[in-house]
C-alpha cells in the first residue's frame, strides 16, 4: 500500500526508494523491485523506459486497476485501523 501510494505519477524504482526511506517506511531494492514487477504482472501499473538522461531509467506509475486495488486496501486498512482502536481503548 504504501508502495502503491507513491504510485499516482510516473517516478523510477530509486527516487521511490528514497522518498519511502526519508518518511520512515524502510524498504530495500531487494523488495521494491520484485514487489514492482509482481505489481505490472498483475496489471495493477504501467512502466515505461526514458532514456533522456545519462542513464536510461524505467519509470512506474498505477493504472486505473492499481488505484482502484489501492482505495479498497485503504479502505481496509482504515477499517482495520479502527477496529484495533476499539479494541484497545476498551476497559476492562
Amino acid at each position: 500500500m504504501a508502495v502503491m501510494s507513491r504510485l499516482q505519477d510516473f517516478q523510477y524504482g530509486y527516487a521511490m526508494l528514497k522518498n519511502l526511506n526519508d518518511k520512515g517506511f524502510e524498504i530495500g531494492q531487494d523488495t521494491l523491485y520484485p514487489l514492482l514487477r509482481r505489481l505490472e504482472e498483475q496489471n495493477m501499473l504501467e512502466s515505461e523506459w526514458r532514456t533522456d538522461d545519462a542513464r536510461p531509467r524505467r519509470y512506474y506509475r498505477l493504472n486505473q486497476t492499481g488505484h482502484e486495488a489501492l482505495e479498497l486496501l485503504k479502505a481496509e486498512w482504515n477499517n482495520l485501523n479502527e477496529i484495533v482502536r476499539r479494541i484497545t481503548n476498551e476497559t476492562e
